[in-house]
């Protein structure tokens, strides 16, 4: 799945899942798996083990942290027309930029 339409930093709304509607900001994007990790979103718990040894030493316990979603689930925002999906144009400079499909600002 191409992931030129969701990118670092994007501000998304999830579209479907146990988190339909939240909207946050994407901190990673995961092309190969076809995934991204969205700020606050499908938050999970993992069990750390204390490792003394590693540079600053991991403390241990109970982490919460954000797992990946399926690109699919999540819709770009658009500042005029909130969730939307992405069309690609090529500008006059011969730049390929993304374009909301609802009202054609440039996103």
């Amino acid at each position: 799945m191409p992931s030129a339409s969701i990118r670092k930093g994007d501000r998304v709304r999830m579209i479907s899942g146990k988190d339909l509607g939240a909207e946050g900001r994407v901190l990673a994007v995961l092309p190969k798996r076809g995934k991204v990790i969205v700020e606050g979103v499908n938050s999970v718990t993992r069990h750390e083990k204390v490792r003394p040894n590693r540079r600053g030493g991991q403390e241990g316990g109970i982490q919460h942290k954000e797992a990946a979603v399926d690109v699919s689930n999540v819709a770009l925002i658009c500042p005029n027309d909130g969730a939307t999906r992405v069309a690609h144009r090529v500008d006059d400079s011969g730049a390929r930029v993304r374009v909301c499909v609802k009202c054609g600002t440039e996103l």
